[in-house]
């Protein structure tokens, strides 16, 4: 069996976090192949290395003297190598920063040492082979990423390699100029190294068992989800839900390969299993629960809207010339509402409502602000009857009034629409009675 494992930025903060790592990697010969993040926060108050970095390159771009900054970013690695008792140096990489730094080698290449020293560290620490994701992770001119050249390049070079680590979160282009994937790369540089090894499985290991059911922020001590498909995720994610990066999925989904999220805290716990698809029944009805506030509703009320063809058509046109993207369109017979995000409306209301009275001549336009789209997820609830019912009942008692209803034609999941200050009350109210009583 061949693994590939990822470590964030939380499981490899300090020195006994690094050790705690190395104790799950040589308890199993199959992980071979290491994916680090840069040095998390060590405690609460703490700084990201990653966001120390970026603020001594800013001094360097500003003609500032750096020196100062940059110990202290030295400082937090030889922290972990004197803890680790590594014979061990990153002098040399350190004068190069410097020099590099003083070169104005670009805000990318700054961020990205974090990882690329962290990357050294661990493959002293582990004994493997150290891989610079510059050199196999490319991207364009243009900076946009190239799945087939990057493919090509991990595999080959990985192809003699029995076990490796390869700093997550950065490449180059073909000239060298390093890049960087959005904050959470690295969980993509992990699900890459996956696809070009051929691995079994990808663990991406966090600070959490896992995906929960619902936010431990608003419901306490939620249970885990144990397996989870990948439809079902994207719902979730979609709504907030967020311990991967969604962007990380694709290149393991496309070969077939498991993801498995564990917490590098508590390794004993299975964590949650993402795969494309599975008989395993979940153990409750639903999957998750996940959602987010900050939308307005638009309600356009026309008589004998149905009848009058185009008319859906040229509203949508609308926002789409404005540049507004549309969440969620629930219809009847006379009217339609549109869903959209609150911040990105605010600017251009007064022009969409003014382009839609002047394109459909409505009878009547309803605003309302501050409301919340809570999604239900589950591939049980297509076998489980009266799923719906119990969703009113439970909002019914907890005495919240629904804005919307909308299920998809998959019957994977259904999005409920609230009140901005009913949203924490009915996400409760939905686990209780989904989880908790499971009436």
């Amino acid at each position: 069996m061949k693994k590939v494992v990822k470590f964030g930025g939380s499981s490899l903060a300090n020195a006994e976090q690094f050790k705690k790592v190395g104790a799950i990697i040589t308890e199993d010969e199959s992980r071979r192949y290491v994916v680090p993040s840069a040095p998390g926060k060590r405690f609460s108050s703490d700084i990201k290395v990653t966001d120390m970095l970026y603020s001594c390159y800013e001094s360097a771009v500003n003609g500032n003297d750096f020196s100062e900054q940059l110990s202290q970013i030295k400082e937090r690695y030889q922290e972990i190598i004197d803890g680790l008792n590594l014979s061990f140096s990153l002098e040399n990489d350190f004068e190069k920063i410097r020099e590099d730094f003083s070169n104005h080698a670009g805000q990318d290449y700054a961020a990205s040492r974090g990882e690329f020293l962290n990357g050294k560290i661990m493959a002293s620490y582990l004994g493997f082979d150290f891989v610079d994701a510059a050199e196999v992770v490319r991207f364009d001119d243009k900076g946009e990423f190239d799945a087939d050249t990057t493919n090509e390049l991990l595999s080959r070079r990985l192809e003699h390699m029995p076990a490796a680590v390869i700093p997550g979160f950065y490449g180059a282009k073909a000239d060298g100029e390093v890049v960087t994937f959005s904050r959470g790369g690295s969980d993509i540089t992990g699900s890459l190294v996956a696809l070009a090894v051929g691995a079994d499985l990808y663990e991406n290991w966090t600070d959490v068992s896992g995906f929960l059911i619902a936010d431990p922020r608003i419901v306490k001590s939620p249970k885990s989800i144990e397996t989870i498909t990948y439809k079902e995720l994207r719902e979730l994610s979609y709504m907030g839900a967020s311990v991967l990066h969604e962007d990380a999925i694709f290149p393991v989904r496309k070969a077939g390969i498991p993801i498995n999220i564990r917490n590098t805290n508590r390794p004993q716990d299975k964590g949650t299993l993402i795969v494309e698809s599975t008989c395993r029944q979940p153990k409750y009805t639903i999957t998750g629960i996940a959602g987010t506030d900050g939308f307005a509703a638009i309600t356009v009320e026309k008589a004998m809207m149905n009848s009058e063809v185009g008319f859906c058509r040229k509203v949508l046109q609308i926002f789409e010339d404005n540049g507004v993207s549309i969440e969620h369109m629930p219809s009847g017979i006379d009217t339609m509402s549109i869903f959209v995000n609150k911040d990105s409306f605010e600017d251009k209301e007064q022009k969409i409502l003014s382009d839609i009275n002047k394109t459909v001549n409505p009878d009547h336009i309803e605003l309302e602000s501050d409301l919340a789209l809570i999604a239900v997820v589950g591939r049980g609830m297509k076998s489980t009857r009266g799923t719906a019912g119990r969703i009113f009942s439970a909002l019914a008692h907890a005495h919240i009034n629904v804005k919307m209803i909308d299920q998809g034609s998959s019957e994977l999941n259904i999005i409920i629409g609230v009140r901005h200050e009913d949203f924490k009350a009915a996400i409760r109210a939905l686990y209780e009675i989904f989880v908790l009583t499971q009436i």
